[in-house]
């Protein structure tokens, strides 16, 4: 993130959206309109750029007002605009003179001058310049004359901020640790420098680092013992936090906040150090003597680490699942079959569901019936691909899992899925069994239990052979490494999926999953399928399985995957031998009367062909990705040696199972 902290050197910013506020906290209020302010970015390839202003300006127009507690330090707040992916950050000096600018200067020379925006994003209740005469009415009022559009955030939103940052300050005051970083989407923290104390905890056998905070409008939580992360030099310990006056000590003492770092030995004085508030632990009470206070701080410690053992299961505050559910006009799947992936898991997990433009009702029905789902409203349909990838740049939880929204889920099917993948570092991706939602006793065809690949790169499954669907009798059942996994249901490990580059947004939909299972596996990953977890797909929800475009597309983007992941000589024996076996797919859909499906075809290869030094850039770009992330060598695991075209049609091989067993 680049942060600028002279206005008078800002950069040229293209297309840039502006967000402008104090963004104190920086909880999950300020986050839906940078998310907000993320998506318009990514549309009109431009830079989001955050403005705010540093001191706040209520203590610079209010000096005697001493009321004001702050979430955030301007530190902290840049820590955090950096941790939820902010590229931009104007950290504007906030003075006398600067709030007494004309309104129309500061939108002609500051706004319009210093960012050349494309959208401002604005409270309707903005305010700015001389006595705060400018406004969102000023600001529509340049428009035309400075090319972008004005973003009105509304009132109830704006009401929402305003309380959400009352009730984290009031959750601080009474203890609710949890309920605060529910709000803020993060642990509450504080940071400072340390100082010299009397040393009576290390005469007890507890030593605590001073901290000297530094900032006297910061907000300070309750009074008593919390459960805490210590971040000392990006590293980050277990230990406990107190806060208070030490009444056992003394009368009326200066209060204090001091931590006790578990495993840790050294001098920190003078040191920066920042403490994550986890949780409560006991109010600050007064003991008759020391003995008494060193045994309730050993009971103390013992709750500390309990309590932040558990903790470490959710990556410090980072949520561990979350699901995305990509939707396009699909307001009769969402009242279906959305209730039921709300009981994905046993554990709370967010569901997110990503609108990729949708025109019918589905963000009204949602926000009316679960407003549990978080949005992510694109602009228009991006399709498969891209539409994930986007949304996904808004999630930051450790495992994803990507959901069709015509996806029907059994209860709790999430949690193998995620047990497994916690225990094996290795698998970057996993699905489940997915059944056929109107016979539930046969597989479904887009990706049954698990894909292969043959030496053709021709993709089959588990339960699935080209036209041929198996009945399901818990034949395949088991956990098992496969070559590719379903974008219908699967779980991707996100820091990989998104180090590999995601999904090709060139594909729109259809086999942009093998492309990316095929890229992890050059990595040395593995993809896998979890055979006692089911969901049941409806498939053919988007494109009808006999349709001309989808005909297309998974012609056109296998082709492109076989071009950017087999080596060179082989990736070129193998599209030779394809246009030989694809004209004689496309001859039998002319036999068929499919007539279109044949055109389909040809019309796959042309673009191919025709976009050959595209495909063959991104080959360049994904190697150079998979080298930041490489943990051994191509994992063939999952491709048979046989041409599963040949078992087909020349062998009658029409079953999973019936492949020999040295052809894999």
């Amino acid at each position: 993130m680049k942060v600028y902290q002279d206005i008078t050197k800002l950069p040229k910013f293209k297309n840039s959206v502006l967000t402008i506020g104090s963004f104190d906290g920086v909880h999950m209020g300020h986050r839906k309109i940078i998310e907000r302010g993320k998506i318009l970015a990514s549309e009109v390839d431009g830079d989001l750029v955050i403005v705010t202003f540093h001191p706040h300006p209520r203590s610079i127009i209010y000096p005697k007002d001493d009321t004001l507690r702050l979430l955030s330090t301007l530190e902290e707040k840049i820590q955090l605009f950096e941790s939820i992916g902010v590229k931009h950050l104007v950290v504007v000096p906030f003075t006398i003179e600067f709030s007494q600018i004309d309104p129309r200067e500061y939108v002609e020379k500051f706004l319009i001058g210093s960012f050349n925006p494309k959208y401002i994003i604005i409270g309707y209740d903005h305010k700015f310049g001389l006595n705060r005469q400018g406004d969102i009415h000023l600001l529509k009022e340049y428009e035309m004359k400075g090319d972008f559009q004005i973003m009105e955030v509304k009132k109830q939103e704006l009401d929402e901020i305003t309380i959400s940052s009352t009730k984290i300050r009031n959750s601080l005051l009474a203890g609710d640790i949890r309920e605060a970083a529910a709000y803020l989407g993060a642990y509450y923290s504080m940071q400072g420098k340390v100082v010299k104390g009397d040393s009576i905890g290390e005469k007890i056998g507890f030593p605590t680092a001073n901290i000297e905070i530094g900032v006297k409008n910061k907000m300070i939580p309750n009074a008593g013992i919390y459960a805490v992360y210590v971040t000392i030099n990006e590293e980050i310990y277990q230990g406990m936090l107190y806060i208070g006056e030490r009444p056992t000590i003394g009368e009326k003492l200066k209060q204090t906040i001091e931590v006790n770092i578990f495993d840790f030995s050294g001098s920190l004085y003078n040191e920066s150090i920042k403490v994550s508030l986890v949780d409560f632990i006991r109010y600050d009470v007064k003991f008759e003597n020391l003995e008494l206070l060193k045994n309730q701080l050993y009971l103390d410690k013992n709750d500390a680490r309990v309590i932040l053992e558990k903790e470490k299961l959710k990556d410090f505050g980072r949520p561990l699942v979350q699901i995305a559910i990509l939707n396009y006009n699909g307001e009769e799947y969402l009242e279906s079959y959305l209730s039921s992936t709300l009981d994905s898991s046993e554990q709370d997990i967010e569901v997110v569901l990503i609108d990729n433009g949708s025109t019918d009702e589905s963000i009204d029905y949602v926000t009316e019936w679960h407003p549990e789902v978080k949005i992510v409203p694109l602009s228009k349909n991006y399709g498969y691909a891209e539409g994930y990838n986007r949304g996904l740049e808004l999630l930051n939880a450790k495992y994803i899992a990507l959901l069709n929204s015509d996806v029907l889920v059994d209860s709790a099917w999430l949690d193998p899925i995620i047990a497994y993948m916690s225990e094996h570092k290795d698998v970057v991706a996993m699905q489940p069994k997915i059944l056929s939602l109107e016979h539930k006793d046969k597989f479904e065809y887009a990706g049954a239990s698990g894909g292969y690949m043959d030496l053709l790169s021709y993709p089959f499954c588990r339960g699935r052979i080209f036209d041929t669907v198996e009945d399901d009798s818990g034949q395949y059942n088991d956990i098992r490494e496969v070559f590719w996994t379903s974008g219908a249901a699967m779980v991707v490990r996100t820091d990989i999926f998104k180090a590999l580059g995601g999904f090709d947004g060139d594909y729109f939909a259809h086999q942009e999953e093998i492309d990316f299972c095929w890229r992890a596996k050059r990595a040395g990953y593995k993809c896998m399928v979890h055979g006692g977890a089911r969901v049941y797909h409806l498939g053919g929800g988007t494109l009808d399985y006999e349709s001309p475009k989808k005909t297309f597309l998974n012609f056109r983007n296998n082709l492109a995957t076989i071009i950017k992941n087999e080596s060179k000589r082989y990736a070129l024996f193998v599209i030779v031998i394809r246009l030989l076996l694809d004209g004689v797919a496309g001859l039998k859909h002319l036999i068929d009367g499919r007539w279109r499906n044949t055109f389909a075809i040809v019309e796959a290869h042309l673009s191919v062909y025709a976009g050959i030094f595209n495909i063959v850039e991104k080959r360049i770009k994904n190697r150079a990705l998979i080298s930041k992330v490489k943990i051994g060598k191509m994992n063939w695991k999952g491709r048979v040696r046989t041409s599963i075209v040949v078992d087909y049609y020349l062998w009658g091989i029409k079953k999973f199972n019936q492949i020999p067993k040295n052809r894999f």
